[in-house]
Order: structure tokens, then C-alpha cells, then sequence
């Protein structure tokens, strides 16, 4: 344990602990959610090209993949402005960034925030490893942790997911056909399902993706940990198409994350415009972590301690998600939603096919 950390007993620990989880996290994330989204920009009337058609009536995986993987151009995203809602700290205002990534793990962002809230909140990452420095009273405190390190403690962090996942969940992501464990299936709703595996330091994650059957774009996308726990949803909207690099990106973002450590974490992104494959920054340690921080602690000691009474590995009760012992792992009152037209059998049955994990289908988000 780290110093900061050793000068407090246990029950005292945890109860700093639980005040610091919801905002550290909401932290990461906004960052996270910024870098991955571009730049914000006045609210334009300015109308966008309709994305072209790329996917026939019936696309097979491959012309799938082609169509979301498009997104590989991408290279580098900079903002000067970013607009984050924190919806699960309904107190906290709209949060302004200005934000510089780099693929792959490359990003940098500084947030402000009102002054009754403290200073300003620097997150960033590199090949190595990622940090978020925020208030701490009169101080800042730095949080870090080794990307290898960490997506090995991921089903005890406060984060479910190594942070730089978000990017490829909210606009970036890739379908690589060598991982489909069920699909494509075209849903009642006409968006095309897709559910891959993610192998991980943690173990075997299962992915399901939504694809539009036309443009080839991800609308949503729903993480599940090893154990079957969803741990991560994100529903993006507000599609443009960006003639430039040929690529349709979402101007609207909502993600949701489960940590077994800690509670349920919510955000919303808003975006007018793009800065692509430009950094907007002349920096040389842009994507250095901060040295001058007095306060430092390790994310990876931190795996674990969190609420006795928060969303804990057994996601069932309060939030009213069925365990994974006992079945599609959705939310209690949804569990019976939607069979996928044009297919054979039940919903559930199509499920099955996957050869690992139980069933697991897409939630329905609003």
C-alpha cells in the first residue's frame, strides 16, 4: 500500500476510499469519453452528407468487418473543447476539456471545472501506462497504474475496463472476423447483432456489437467480464459521415460501466465538429505522465477496496440484473426482449451457439 494510503486505518480507508471511487472514475471516463469523440465546436445548421451505403441486404462478416474498420483511418483526434454531462453525479455541471490522442494508448486531456470544485483535472496515457490528476481538498492527487498490471486486476478495479477500451467503444472500435464467436443475425429493430470474444490478462471477455445494415457503423456495444457480469454498455447516436477520411463518427456518446468495486458509473458526450488526424498541440511531453504531483497512488494497489454495499460481483438486487448462473444476463425486467427475425429457433437458442459462456444477448437502450 502506498504511503498515502497506509497513514488510516481499514473502515477509515474505505470510507475515503468510497467518496474518492465515483469521482475518480467519472474522471477517467470524461476523459476517456472526450478523446475518443474529437472536437466540440458552436452548434452548427450546417448540414452533413448522408454516409454512403456500403453493406448489401445480407453482408457476411467480412464485408462487416470492412465497413467498421473503416475507422482505421483515424490516427489522431484533438480538441480544443469537449463537452461531458457526468449523469451519474447529477450535481456535477457540464464539464469543458481540451483533448489530444494518438493511436494506439496515446491521449492527453485537461478538463475544467467550476471553481467551487476545485482545480483543473489532467488525465493522460501512453504506451506504458495511464494517470488522472484531480482535487483533493487543496492538493491534487495523481492516480496511475501500468496498463499491463491493471487489465489484470480488472474484475477488482474501479474500473472494469483498461480505460483506453472507451476510445474503441464510443467510435473507434474494430470487428475482427477471427473473433466471432455468434453472428451476423439481423435484430427485430434492423440493426445487425455481432457477438466477438476479448482475451485479456483477466480472461475471456465477450463483446456484442449493434452494426446500421447500411452505413456499417457501431451503434452499441455491451462488455461481459470472464464470470458473465455485463460490465460495460455504451449506445452512440448523432452519426456524421466525414468525407475526409470516409469515415461516420458519433456526435452523441452515453456509456454506462459496472465495476465490481465501487458504483455504476454514467457519462454522456456531445460533439458539433472533428479535428482528424491532426494534434493540436506542439508539446514534446504531451503523453508523459506528470512529475510533480506530491500526492501519488497506484491503481493497481487500490484493486478491491471498495463500498461492502456497493455493485459488488454479484450483480443482481438494487440495479435488477440477473446473476450469471441463472441465465441471459440483461436486466431483470427485459429479460424475455426481442428474437432476431429470419433466424431459426428462440433468441436464447442462437445464444447457445456461442462455444463459451452462457447466453448472452444485446439489452435493449433507450
Amino acid at each position: 500500500m502506498t504511503p498515502m494510503l497506509s497513514r488510516f486505518p481499514l473502515p477509515a480507508l474505505i470510507r475515503m476510499l468510497d467518496r474518492q471511487f465515483a469521482w475518480v472514475g467519472v474522471m477517467s471516463m470524461m476523459g476517456l469519453l472526450s478523446l475518443a469523440t474529437g472536437c466540440v465546436r458552436a452548434v452548427s445548421n450546417t448540414p452533413f452528407p448522408a454516409p454512403p451505403v456500403v453493406l448489401n441486404a445480407s453482408p457476411d462478416i467480412h464485408q462487416l468487418a470492412a465497413a467498421v474498420n473503416r475507422t482505421d483511418a483515424i490516427q489522431q483526434l484533438s480538441t480544443n473543447s469537449a463537452k461531458v454531462d457526468v449523469l451519474s453525479m447529477p450535481a456535477v455541471p457540464k464539464l469543458n476539456a481540451t483533448v489530444n490522442v494518438q493511436r494506439e494508448k496515446r491521449f492527453r486531456m485537461k478538463a475544467s471545472v467550476p471553481i467551487i470544485m476545485g482545480a483543473g483535472i489532467d488525465l493522460g496515457s501512453n504506451e506504458n501506462e495511464f494517470w488522472f490528476e484531480v482535487p483533493d481538498n487543496m492538493t491534487q492527487t495523481l492516480y496511475y497504474a501500468n496498463h499491463e498490471q491493471y487489465a489484470r486486476q480488472l474484475n477488482r478495479a474501479i474500473l472494469p475496463v483498461d480505460p483506453t477500451w472507451l476510445i474503441e467503444a464510443i467510435g473507434l472500435a474494430r470487428l475482427d472476423p477471427a473473433t466471432v464467436l455468434s453472428g451476423p443475425v439481423i435484430r427485430s429493430d434492423g440493426l445487425i447483432e455481432v457477438r466477438t470474444s476479448m482475451q485479456t490478462p483477466s480472461g475471456m471477455y465477450q463483446r456484442v456489437v449493434f452494426i446500421e445494415p447500411s452505413a456499417g457503423y457501431i451503434t452499441n456495444l455491451f462488455l461481459y467480464s470472464p464470470d458473465g457480469r455485463q460490465v460495460a454498455k455504451s449506445v452512440a447516436s448523432d452519426h456524421r459521415f466525414n468525407e475526409t477520411v470516409n469515415v461516420v463518427l458519433p456526435h452523441r456518446v452515453k456509456i454506462e460501466l459496472f465495476p465490481a468495486a465501487g458504483p455504476p458509473l454514467a457519462m454522456q458526450l456531445e460533439v458539433a465538429s472533428y479535428t482528424v488526424n491532426q494534434l493540436l498541440s506542439g508539446d514534446p511531453e504531451l503523453f508523459t505522465m506528470p512529475t510533480t504531483t506530491t500526492t501519488k497512488v497506484d491503481l493497481v494497489q487500490m484493486a478491491g477496496i471498495g463500498s461492502p454495499g456497493g455493485f459488488g460481483s454479484n450483480a443482481s438486487g438494487a440495479m435488477g440484473y440477473s446473476s450469471a448462473t441463472t441465465g441471459p444476463i440483461v436486466p431483470a425486467a427485459e429479460a424475455p426482449w426481442t428474437r432476431p427475425p429470419g433466424l431459426p429457433g428462440t433468441a436464447a437458442a442462437y445464444s447457445a451457439n456461442a462455444p463459451t459462456g452462457p447466453p448472452l444477448r444485446g439489452i435493449r437502450y433507450e
